[in-house]
């Protein structure tokens, strides 16, 4: 089998509403799409984190992929990657990403040349129900959608969640640069939701040393499950250790560092980030070693989110729920997408690979935006309207 063609598409899927995080105003995501071909018929599909990794695979991957063996991993990355202690001395790290995005369509390859689904390649299941969580944020109102915009407004969006999908575990951002401000919406939670619901926080590296102590020290007592990047460094999250027992989460997958400095202890990544699946499992495999926790990232396409379903399905360590935006995506670029959790949790596809496959209707959708508006910005501020360049949602 061999590789004949890579075809990269980009696309926008807005959110209903934006929400707010550290940098501004957040639409929605814009995303590459990744499709292998090969001599044999079969296709797979990959997602890259953002899409200008896609214009890395078209100019600097895909022309020393074609003639490839689709199935020999080692060798498709060897013909792409630099050793890591070169990318790591240089800083162009970008190279891995993009190949870690491609990755996902080799593995879909594989399980669809073996009829199989990815879990069954990586060994089986240890559970099929995968857990995520609900999100909730600050939210302006979008054409009828959003207006969380104060904590009873936010308690009452994460009510009818529970209500109407049987979500107990909830995950959110209060970021308002007001510290008196998440600790009354995270006291109003506690209370409506009960004692048994799970709460993740996550403030976006927001909080200096000094806030972080004394909201951290505030929010103890309702029971946070953990707290993402609360300060900007882990040595900053070390310190703060020394002051809670909320456990901490980061996006920055350095763990010997935090083996080194006691924190983090959890990593929340995406799989390109990390290269793709396979060093992704080796990644986990290290952090189990060590004791530290993972889970997966949020605010991905269905194409992704199935690699998320298949390796949580077959890695024993990942047992905490992982970061969730579905609620919100307007839609997606897989047939029956997005993925959408009931009662907690997703279930893992069936069907060979990825046992995802594209929507063509929703593929020319979401690219025609892309097109017509350019890449969505997650850094959108409206108190300083020129400083990043506003885009529609819709």
């Amino acid at each position: 089998m061999k590789i004949t063609d890579i075809k990269v598409t980009h696309v926008n899927v807005p959110f209903d509403a934006p929400f707010w995080w550290t940098a501004g105003l957040y639409p929605g995501a814009s995303k590459s799409i990744i499709e292998v071909y090969t001599d044999e018929g079969v296709v797979g599909l990959g997602e890259a984190p953002w899409w200008h990794f896609g214009e890395v695979i078209k100019k600097d991957i895909a022309p020393l992929l074609i003639g490839a063996d689709p199935l020999d991993l080692a060798d498709c990355e060897a013909r792409c990657v630099p050793p890591w202690q070169i990318t790591a001395n240089t800083g162009e790290n970008a190279i891995s990403i993009a190949f870690g995005a491609l990755e996902l369509a080799l593995w879909d390859i594989r399980g669809k040349v073996m009829n199989m689904p990815l879990y069954k390649v990586l060994g089986g299941a240890v559970r099929k129900d995968i857990p995520f969580t609900e999100y909730f944020a600050f939210r302006p109102e979008n054409n009828g959608a959003g207006g969380e915009m104060t904590p009873e407004a936010i308690v009452d969006y994460c009510l009818k969640v529970k209500e109407e999908h049987g979500s107990t575990y909830f995950e959110g951002k209060l970021i308002q640069g007001d510290p008196q401000l998440e600790i009354r919406t995270v006291r109003l939670l506690r209370e409506a939701l009960g004692a048994d619901t799970m709460l993740r926080l996550d403030s976006n590296m927001q909080w200096s040393l000094t806030t972080a102590r004394w909201v951290l020290r505030e929010l103890e007592q309702y029971n946070i499950r953990n707290y993402e990047d609360p300060v900007a460094t882990f040595e900053e999250m070390a310190e703060l250790r020394k002051h809670s027992i909320i456990p901490f989460s980061t996006h920055v997958p350095d763990l010997r560092r935090a083996v080194a400095l006691g924190a983090p202890d959890y990593f929340v990544c995406n799989f390109a980030a990390l290269g793709g699946i396979a060093k992704t499992m080796k990644f986990v495999a290290a952090c189990e070693a060590m004791g530290k926790g993972f889970w997966c990232y949020s605010n991905d396409l269905g194409i992704m989110t199935a690699a998320y379903l298949h390796v949580v399905a077959a890695t024993p360590w990942i047992t905490e729920p992982s970061q969730s935006l579905f609620r919100w995506q307007v839609g997606d670029v897989i047939q029956n997408g997005p993925f959408r959790q009931t009662n907690n949790t997703v279930r893992v596809p069936e069907q060979p690979g990825l046992g995802v496959e594209l929507d063509q209707v929703s593929m020319a959708r979401w690219y025609q935006h892309f097109v017509d508006h350019g890449p969505m910005s997650h850094f959108n501020d409206p108190q300083n309207p020129g400083r990043f360049r506003q885009l529609p949602l819709n």
